[in-house]
């Protein structure tokens, strides 16, 4: 075996033992949460003065197996660190989630997407095994043929039922290159008829579609962005430096061409966090011009927000011009695609929030793990039905606040349950009790709590999605 995988590996063994010491050395009484440098939730939470804990070895790539075509990776490990491992032998996750620092345990536990998703589904049914630390204080194997209902559960849990300290992945071969096709359309039923078309077909005018998704600016002007892998070198756009990658999308053409690197394409939304840098000045050329390069990344913007609501500049602004403050949307929900068009229709005529991302999914292989055997009614937190096409629907910004807490978002939970969708838990809820278990698999995800964390150490899932714990 390599050195650098036996160091590797010895690193991550050591990294458990901290982990396991620093969970030992809490009093029994105590909760437990994770010592992270980087979040990618945007919910209000409680303020807490718990010692996190120690997360320290958890962060690298463990292991890859090229002609297994897998990967062993710590819990913690960002996508970044963990798509530049695997790029090096021409493999890539199966999902790539679009922000650098979105770490693949927090993938799994908390759901990621991408652009392959219309295909691969979500990253957590690429997942062969994961090693768990519960509540309880142990490291448990949990994998589709022992601790089942824990693997099972795990995703969408949010970190209630565990952390995920290793993870054996599925990866696939990657090209160089993605050749990009960006349709315009002036009708949103005519965009999601076409995107349909591509889900069932894998092809657009006769030509493989690798990735999908798309971008909403109004009514009248919409576009899917069609990628295809591609081994032909040739000239690439850089949207890293001045040009931004969202208004590339633009155009009064029926369809424009364009071509990244790989690398570039996965981190494509990230150099400008989608079009929310624009909050922070950094797409008024003169100030982009003098941004280090370093710097334009989401991870950057998500410090400066937080910035922004801990000392509340942006309502102090709104005072100052004699305006009301500014109630924070920040949401990602799963329509069927059947049901998309009604959504849009709704939002764009009622919510004042402009771009829209949308990325289609279908749980992979048609519901079915082709590792495992495992149905894909399986996943009872985040129950998606098998065969059947969704569509993530992200609007990420602000609105005058309204005359209730939370006025905007209660709207739109409320739509989205009306169309018979999800919504995703990474920020505000406002769900009663009934209507999350419901929707997020109540009894069975009690069932494994009790199992796994007796006595509480983790919290509850409602607690921590909808009450702000």
């Amino acid at each position: 075996m390599p050195a650098l995988i036996v160091d590797a590996q010895s690193a991550h063994a050591a990294g458990v033992q901290r982990l396991l010491a620093s969970f030992r050395a809490l009093p029994s009484t105590s909760a437990v949460r994770l010592a992270k440098p980087t979040s990618n939730l945007f919910r209000t939470r409680a303020k807490t003065t718990a010692t996190g804990l120690d997360t320290s070895g958890l962060t690298g790539v463990i292991a890859i197996d090229v002609e297994a075509q897998t990967a062993d990776v710590a819990g913690m490990c960002t996508y970044e660190h963990l798509v530049a491992a695997t790029l090096r032998h021409g493999l890539t996750p199966l999902v790539v989630p679009q922000l650098k620092t979105i770490t693949l345990g927090g993938a799994v536990t908390g759901l990621g997407i991408e652009s392959t998703s219309f295909r691969n589904g979500l990253p957590h049914e690429s997942v062969l095994e994961m090693d768990i630390l519960t509540g309880a204080g142990e490291v448990l194997t949990a994998s589709p043929h022992e601790h089942t209902d824990l693997f099972r559960a795990f995703p969408n849990s949010y970190g209630t039922l565990g952390y995920a300290v290793r993870l054996r992945i599925e990866l696939e071969p990657v090209q160089p290159f993605v050749a990009l096709r960006h349709l315009r359309f002036r009708a949103l039923g005519q965009l999601l008829a076409t995107m349909n078309d591509i889900i069932e077909t894998g092809t657009f005018d006769g030509v493989r579609v690798d990735y999908l998704d798309g971008v909403v600016f109004s009514a009248d002007e919409s576009y899917l962005c069609l990628g295809t892998q591609t081994s032909t070198p040739g000239v690439v756009s850089d949207y890293t430096g001045q040009q931004i990658y969202y208004r590339s999308i633009q155009h009064d053409q029926g369809v424009t061409a364009d071509r990244l690197t790989f690398r570039d394409y996965l981190w494509r939304w990230d150099t400008d966090w989608f079009w929310c840098s624009e909050a922070f000045g950094a797409q008024v050329p003169g100030i982009r011009r003098i941004w280090p390069r370093r710097y334009r990344r989401s991870s950057v913007y998500a410090k400066l927000m937080k910035l922004e609501r801990r000392f509340q500049i942006g309502d102090r602004i709104e005072k100052l011009n004699g305006r009301p403050p500014r109630e924070r949307v920040v949401q990602d929900v799963e329509l069927p695609i059947e049901r998309c068009a009604e959504f849009l229709d709704w939002f764009l005529a009622t919510v004042p929030i402009e771009p829209i991302w949308l990325c289609p999914l279908r749980l992979r292989d048609g519901g079915r793990n082709r590792i495992s055997g495992t149905s894909g009614e399986a996943w009872p937190l985040y129950p998606l039905q098998p065969g059947r096409s969704y569509v993530n629907v992200g609007f990420w910004s602000t609105v005058p606040v309204g005359s209730v807490d939370g006025q905007t978002n209660r709207l739109i939970e409320r739509r989205v349950g009306e169309l018979h969708g999800h919504k995703s838990l990474y920020s505000d809820s406002f769900y009663s009790r009934a209507q999350f278990d419901e929707l997020y698999g109540g009894a069975a995800y009690r069932a494994v709590k009790e199992r796994y964390d007796p006595d509480s150490r983790l919290l509850d899932l409602y607690a921590k999605a909808v009450l702000r714990a």
